[in-house]
Formats: structure tokens, sequence, C-alpha cells
């Protein structure tokens, strides 16, 4: 078929990516590199550098900056993430309802992975990334439950249930949900009420973390969260609406060193915002929700298709970028009746520019050069959910 057609029919530009990616990911068994898995090095583990807060925070840069790939020198093992896993769930449910997805047993087996992945030493059904990290502040140990990964498997176990109806799904979904209200909400006086993240020690306003938390929320009261679940969400998304700035922009966080912008928080937001205005029934966040869209769409690509990471600068163009741009044009196609071209625009650049005819997607591109590194779980699991997500819109 020759590229004029392709373009005319979406379908036909996704199918060939779409079988590719998939049979990529089970191949290498849904585990890999990820960009912040530095502190994984086994080679840096034997030495006393492992004890200096400065050397991890500068081997996560290091290897999350490096366009060559050390970490098989430095021992780094590949893993399986619970977010991938859950991103991949999430993928598999959406291309099993538009008779995509050739091997139905994907999905229980990965429920199955989920569920033997949760996080040790905790009452409740959470999850952790398959790698320690360093914050500027703090150490979070591989594994420990943080509300980002808890909430996007949970969401993914409920993709599950509404399709396939296993109770278990729902319930760990719902296990899930008791340890964002019970164990990372916080209030401080009349008007602040937000999730704790990355750590339940955590006490500092992060946005898209909020939105995430309260849509998880809002998504389970159909299912009986109840009045507990509703209130608490409404609380939390009142308060980090209350700080989009007048152009509709969220900046990432409340402290002063987190006041930048970046392309795929603004989308969390803004898919957030949806599922809270439609799952709590209320048009109470419409408004923020168009704002922020606008300031998105006017923002954060350029006229040929390539998503900007920040607002106001290009480079890099990365791949989670250009997963949750089409996600978010897809799922606020109502607003603009561009969006679902757009989609096609964005997925039409990267297939051009980070697609490998091994069957994945490249991380990063730069003015002079690429980082071609395949990782799993930032760039792999989010492009299988983009391009299931747009084959889902496009059929419909």
């Amino acid at each position: 078929m020759d590229d004029t057609k392709k373009k005319a029919d979406p379908m036909a530009m996704l199918k060939g990516p779409l079988d590719e990616l998939l049979r990529y990911c089970r191949e290498n068994g849904w585990a890999g590199f990820d960009p912040y898995d530095g502190l994984n090095s086994r080679v840096y583990l034997a030495t006393p550098l492992k004890n200096s807060k400065i050397c991890r925070i500068a081997l996560i840069q290091a290897l999350k900056r490096l366009p060559v790939n050390l970490r098989p020198l430095l021992l780094v093992p590949r893993l399986q993430n619970p977010k991938a896993l859950a991103l991949f769930l999430s993928a598999f449910v959406k291309l099993s309802k538009r008779g995509l997805l050739e091997d139905e047993g994907l999905i229980p087996a990965m429920i199955d992975l989920l569920a033997a992945l949760r996080s040790p030493d905790s009452s409740y059904w959470n999850w952790g990334y398959s790698f320690p990290w360093q914050t500027r502040g703090e150490l979070v140990p591989q594994g420990a439950p943080n509300l980002v990964c808890t909430v996007f498997v949970a969401n993914a176990l409920l993709d599950a249930y509404d399709w396939n109806g296993d109770p278990r799904c729902l319930e760990t979904a719902g296990s899930a949900a008791e340890y964002l209200l019970d164990e990372l909400y916080w209030t401080q006086g009349g008007e602040l009420a937000c999730f704790s993240y990355p750590l339940p020690t955590t006490r500092v306003p992060i946005h898209n973390a909020n939105f995430l938390g309260a849509a998880l929320l809002c998504r389970l009261v159909k299912y009986g969260g109840g009045k507990r679940y509703r209130e608490t969400a409404l609380k939390v998304a009142r308060y980090s609406t209350a700080r989009q700035q007048p152009d509709g922009a969220w900046w990432y966080g409340e402290l002063s060193r987190q006041g930048w912008v970046d392309n795929f928080h603004t989308g969390y937001n803004l898919c957030a915002l949806r599922t809270i205005g439609h799952c709590a029934e209320t048009g109470e966040f419409q408004g923020a929700l168009r704002l922020g869209f606008d300031f998105y769409r006017k923002n954060f690509f350029r006229q040929d298709g390539a998503p900007k990471y920040y607002q106001n600068r290009i480079y890099p163009i990365d791949i989670h970028s250009v997963a949750q741009s089409i996600i978010t044009m897809l799922e606020l196609k109502e607003l603009n009746e561009q969006n679902l071209p757009q989609a096609q625009s964005i997925l039409g650049w990267a297939l051009e520019n980070m697609w490998d005819d091994r069957g994945y997607f490249y991380y990063q591109v730069y003015p002079w050069f690429k980082n071609r590194i395949p990782y799993m779980r930032w760039s792999q699991a989010w492009m299988l959910l983009a391009l299931s997500t747009f084959a889902e819109h496009v059929q419909e």
C-alpha cells in the first residue's frame, strides 16, 4: 500500500507497528530496562558509593541521559515493572474489545503477573517501581508502594473488570483505593487537601498525583465507593484546580523547584479531570479542563506533529510525550474536531522518526542525534497503550 493510501486509512498505518510492538514486548517477557533503573546496578551496589545521595542522583541522571546503554556492563537486570504491566493490561482490553487481540489469554495472565508483583509488607493491594530511585529529598526503595504506580494498576484492573467481570479485579482495585484514602490522603487548614507522593511521608502537593488519585476514587464511585470516595476526590481536585495558572497550565508541584510545565504530566491532568467530571457527574471542572486543553494544544506541538517536552522548549522529543499526546487528543476528542487528525499526525511523526523496524520505539530525539535505547515501561508499554487507544477511536 502506498503512502497516500496509508494516510487516508489510519488502520493501515497502525496495524503493522501494533503487531510488531506486541510481538517485541511479548518475546522479551514484558521486561526491560528503564530510564531510572541505574540503582539496580550490581556493580554500583558493590561499591561504597551506594551510600552517597549525590552519587545515586548522578548515576540515575547519567544513565538516563546517555544515548549509549551502559546497563549491561553495569549489570543492571531487565525487570518487569508493575506500571508497565498495567499499561499492557489496559492495552489488551482495548484490543480485545475491537477484536484485535489474537491471544485472549494475555489478559488473565497479566492480571496474575500484577498480583504477583504487589508491594510486600502491606495490608493493601498497592504497587511500586521495579527499581529504587533517589529524589532530591528521599530514597524510595525498590517496590515501595506509591500513588502513581498503584493508580495505574488499579485503573487497568477496572478496565479488565469492565470487560470480563472478574471479581478479583474489582476487589483489588478497591483495596488500592483504600490505600490512597487511609495512608496517602492528608489535609492542612481548611483548603489544602492532597495525596502524598512518592512516599506517605511526603507532604508536598504534586498536581498530577492529586488528579490521578481523585480520578480513581471517582471511577470507583459507580462500584459502590460511596460518599467518602466522592467527597475526598472532589476536595483534592478542587485544590489542584485552584492552582491552575491563568493561561491554563499547571506547574508540576508547589515547591519553588517544581515550577516546570511539561507535556505528559499536563496530559495526565487533563485526562484525569475528564474522568472526574464524568464519573462524579459534575460540570464543576469543565472550565478548567477547557482552559487547560486550550493551553495544551497551543503550546506542546510543532506543526509537523512532533510533541514538545516543555511548553517553552522542544527538545528532547520524548516517546512518553508522544504516547500521552495521542491518548490525550483521543480521550478529549469532543473538545476539538481536529483532535483525531492531530493524533494521527503525532503517530505518523513517531512512526517516521522514532520507530525501529526491529519492533520497538526509540526513547528520545534531539536536534543532532537519537537515543535509540528501547526502554520497556517508558517507551514500549506507553506506545502499545497509545496505539491501542488509537485503534479504539478510529474504529469508533
